[in-house]
């Protein structure tokens, strides 16, 4: 078996090049249906399996998305369910916020132990707004419904986006989802995810927003906004005057198996109910937020 490992001269690390895509692939499949790529489960498990602890994690996590979330955006344009007025109200409010995440990740969180504290405290949120929205009344389909999946009749203004889907008149408020966005930003630029894993559960449960409109906005938003949390990583100096370049061929095996995942995790989406969705999102998440949060304290 040692033949099938490969060393990875940035990450520091040494394993099977097959196990990086499987372990995308399953991660990316499920997170993906509710609008996530998975990139913050993929942090953990660089961390805590591999032992993969520098800097250069979180640009190798922008690299997963830049490769991986291309499948998933695909399947939603295809079945003409991507919100785009809600898409650039995300992009534009995160982009600003990446970079300010960034500068706070390399300079007051240098540490592991820190980092990996940080990462609990933003997971343990997560759940907790899931746990909540599993709560809130669920959308109903037949088998009709299930084969039209379309956003239509999409109205927009500075103030206010709207459009129809299932029968439904879905309406939030412009200011709100770019104010949140910007925050959502900032925290995703210090993690390495793009924010996604936090918006998307926001705009479901606080906005009550479908989960199989936010989905595609949610993963397109987060796809541009980590060319920039890549860009930054890999240019920017950090303290000491060097940079944290991500692992070029780590993070393009995660990606394939990301790509494929969340192809196939958009592609089922639509069949799946809510519940079943957030239920195995927020069982995943609370045991790595516990997981984390605990070691900070040992």
């Amino acid at each position: 078996m040692e033949i099938l490992k490969v060393t990875f001269p940035v990450a520091g690390i040494e394993t099977y090049w097959f196990l990086p895509p499987i372990v995308a692939f399953f991660i990316s499949f499920f997170t993906s249906m509710a609008g996530v790529s998975g990139a913050f489960l993929i942090l953990p498990f660089q961390m805590s399996v591999l032992g993969f602890t520098g800097p250069s994690v979180s640009s190798t996590n922008f690299l997963y998305n830049l490769v991986g979330i291309p499948g998933g955006v695909y399947r939603y344009i295809r079945e003409e369910r991507m919100a785009w007025p809600l898409t650039i109200c995300i992009v534009i409010a995160t982009l600003p916020g990446v970079f300010i995440g960034y500068i706070i990740r390399v300079t007051y969180l240098p540490e592991p132990k820190n980092f990996k504290f940080f990462v609990g405290l933003v997971l343990l949120y997560i759940g907790y707004r899931l746990i909540l929205s599993i709560r809130n009344r669920q959308i109903k389909k037949n088998r009709s419904s299930v084969n039209t999946f379309r956003i239509s009749n999409v109205r927009y203004s500075l103030k206010r986006i709207s459009f129809r889907f299932l029968d439904q008149e879905i309406s939030f408020s412009v200011p709100l989802v770019f104010s949140v966005s910007l925050v959502v930003g900032i925290v995703g630029g210090i993690y390495g995810i793009g924010g996604g894993a936090i918006i998307a559960p926001f705009l479901v449960s606080v906005l009550n927003i479908p989960v199989y409109v936010v989905s595609g906005a949610v993963l397109m938003g987060v796809f541009i906004t980590s060319i920039s949390g890549l860009l930054f990583y890999s240019l920017i100096p950090l303290r000491g005057g060097i940079t944290a370049p991500p692992d070029w061929l780590l993070g393009i095996l995660f990606g394939i198996g990301g790509l494929c995942g969340m192809y196939l995790g958009a592609r089922v989406q639509k069949h799946m109910p809510e519940r079943f969705i957030k239920l195995i999102l927020s069982f995943v998440i609370l045991i790595v937020a516990g997981k984390y949060i605990i070691q900070f304290f040992r």
